[in-house]
């Protein structure tokens, strides 16, 4: 195909796309960065945060060590309040169980000495008694009659009660039925001193939820009574909660010294009192409190010195606001002019306040814009001058070519013997400048108003093509040129466009391949192939001649550019170009090699697509 035909008035933007360049107005629409005024605003608000934060720490430390004092001076008081109930308790039990012994009915109990007698005389003592615990033993130290409230007896309770009789002095009694505070009373007959012993008498009182329920309500202070890692009794929110130590669950090196425990997730600072020398096993008193409960208050006033850092950072903001906007508004104000003029609004008004940078950047740029402006309509000028002269030269060549053909064949026909064949053949060429003249007048009109009054309708592309190939071949440059149409159902390849103009654009580029110079010898061919795509019609026009010189394919598409070509006024391309961007496609060189030369036109199917392919295009996106 021919070089020379070219491009549409909106081939710049194709220009832009492959040179890498920029449209005007592009850079300055996506500049990344921070707004001034957000970083005031930002500097601000990191100040007042870190002011808060620092007031937090300096609050919450003095706070959190005057809690942990309260807390541990507490715990201490507890468990000399605790130490002053057992004793009590176990004077009181002491007493009880002395006046049992000294009943003469226990004591001819006791000289029985058959166990089931004592079992069952035993009960009406220890109904007496109201104790938890009541046991009977011989003096040998043998177990003969047990009596535990709501629960039964098994002989690991009886080891432990043989245990506790070992031990004598022992108060507290560990066993699988739970922890009981025990007094033991020998049984003599006749007087301690010089009676004979018959036995013991054990009572005892249990230290379960509700014992341990008194103990909180008189300190305010949660208890567990554990026996290795074996939970005895606690507090009732307490009672089997999953020990996890924050600090190690030991006995305290001093009763006095205070450490942290976890019990369910909640954090609690904790006493230990060692009783194993007191029971029959391994035992210990932790008397703990909620340091999380007391944080509740260092929380309520973090709460409050938040609240109060939030009011100021609001406040600082507001203030920070209305500073920054006198700062910045003069700089939005220079940007929104920036943009307006890279849009092509070169009356947009300029800030003439704010600080004195701004307003020196401000006339700067004013007086950059004036010397732009004034630069471009120079540029302008310049440009259709070289258009002008361009197109004078092209069509003035061809016009005074055809005009040479039709005065010369009049003057001929002027004569009186002429014979009829030679006048015949002498009107053809009169008639074929005569259309020539008229084709090349129809493209400039085109050219002129290309973009302007499109008439579209849903139209078959595969109709329009044959109609143009019809058209083609009554040109004379078509005489001896081989044609072919591959083209998809008609009825598959409906776009919406103007007819009359994509008949043009086709024209064009077929006739552009018969006036393509060739080698000699070789018989001139034109393939059109018309296919559909999803959203797009895709025309192939093929030829077999020399092929695109590498020298012009830069200015393929421009206006007046006959490079290469004996005949045509250079505006073949340039039209089909516009008609296909016109209808949302463009047109593109595919291939261009020797004996093989392929362009290729692209439309939409639909009115809307086209619109918006067509936008995109002249905004300069491939």
């Amino acid at each position: 195909m021919a070089p020379g035909t070219s491009s549409s008035h909106n081939s710049g933007n194709f220009d832009a796309v492959r040179t890498g360049a920029e449209p005007a107005g592009s850079v300055l629409e996506h500049v990344p960065g921070v707004r001034t005024q957000v970083l005031l605003i930002l500097a601000m608000s990191v100040i007042t945060m870190g002011a808060t934060l620092v007031s937090l720490l300096a609050i919450r430390s003095p706070l959190q060590n005057l809690i942990t004092q309260n807390i541990s001076s507490e715990l201490r008081h507890s468990l000399a309040t605790f130490e002053s109930m057992q004793a009590q308790h176990l004077a009181a039990l002491d007493r009880e169980n002395a006046l049992l012994a000294d009943l003469p009915s226990l004591k001819a109990l006791m000289t029985t000495s058959d166990e089931r007698t004592i079992a069952d005389g035993g009960v009406e003592f220890w109904k007496v008694s109201g104790n938890d615990l009541f046991a009977l033993a011989d003096r040998d130290g043998n177990i003969k009659a047990v009596y535990l409230r709501d629960t039964t007896v098994d002989s690991t309770f009886r080891s432990a009660l043989a245990q506790l009789l070992v031990m004598r002095t022992a108060n507290y009694l560990v066993s699988n039925k739970g922890l009981f505070g025990c007094s033991v009373q020998p049984l003599y007959f006749g007087s301690s001193a010089e009676g004979t012993l018959l036995g013991y008498v054990i009572s005892g009182f249990a230290i379960d939820r509700q014992a341990v329920d008194s103990l909180t309500s008189a300190t305010s202070v949660q208890a567990i009574f554990r026996s290795g890692n074996q939970l005895l009794a606690g507090s009732p929110s307490l009672a089997g909660a999953s020990i996890q130590p924050a600090a190690p669950l030991s006995v305290a090196a001093s009763p006095s010294e205070p450490y942290s425990i976890v019990l369910n997730g909640e954090r609690f600072l904790a006493v230990s009192h060692d009783l194993s020398s007191r029971a029959t096993a391994p035992l210990s008193l932790i008397e703990i409190k909620s340091l999380d409960q007391e944080v509740r208050a260092i929380h309520q006033i973090d709460r409050l010195v938040l609240l109060a850092g939030a009011l100021a950072l609001i406040l600082g903001a507001a203030l920070m606001l209305a500073l920054s906007r006198f700062v910045t508004r003069p700089l939005e104000q220079l940007a929104t002019g920036v943009r307006a003029f890279a849009s092509g609004d070169s009356s947009h008004l300029l800030p003439y306040r704010g600080t004195r940078e701004v307003r020196e950047l401000s006339s700067a740029f004013a007086r950059m814009r004036r010397e732009i402006l004034h630069t471009n309509q120079a540029l302008i000028e310049s440009e259709r001058l070289a258009t002008i002269g361009r197109m004078a030269s092209s069509v003035s060549h061809d016009l005074r070519h055809y005009l040479a053909a039709i005065y010369a064949n009049s003057e001929f026909l002027a004569t009186h013997n002429v014979p009829h064949g030679e006048r015949n053949e002498v009107l053809s060429e009169i008639r074929n400048a005569v259309n020539g003249t008229t084709e090349m007048l129809e493209s400039l009109l085109m050219f002129g108003r290309t973009g302007s009054g499109l008439r579209r309708s849903e139209q078959s592309i595969s109709v329009i093509a044959e109609r143009a190939l019809h058209l083609v071949r009554a040109h004379p440059d078509a005489a001896h040129v081989d044609f072919t149409l591959h083209a998809d159902d008609p009825a598959s390849i409906i776009a919406f466009v103007d007819p009359k103009q994509i008949e043009r654009a086709i024209y064009n580029l077929i006739l552009n391949g018969c006036q393509a110079p060739r080698a000699e010898g070789v018989k001139s061919r034109v393939d059109v192939s018309v296919l559909a795509r999803n959203n797009e019609i895709e025309i192939d026009v093929a030829d077999n001649g020399e092929g695109v010189p590498s020298s012009i394919r830069g200015t393929l598409f421009e206006a007046f550019v006959s490079e290469g070509k004996h005949k045509g006024s250079g505006l073949g391309l340039t039209l089909t170009q516009s008609i296909a961007l016109e209808h949302g496609g463009g047109v593109t060189l595919v291939r261009s090699t020797p004996g093989e030369t392929v362009f290729r036109i692209l439309i939409a199917r639909a009115a809307h697509s086209a619109h918006s392919l067509a936008g995109s295009q002249q905004m300069g996106e491939p």
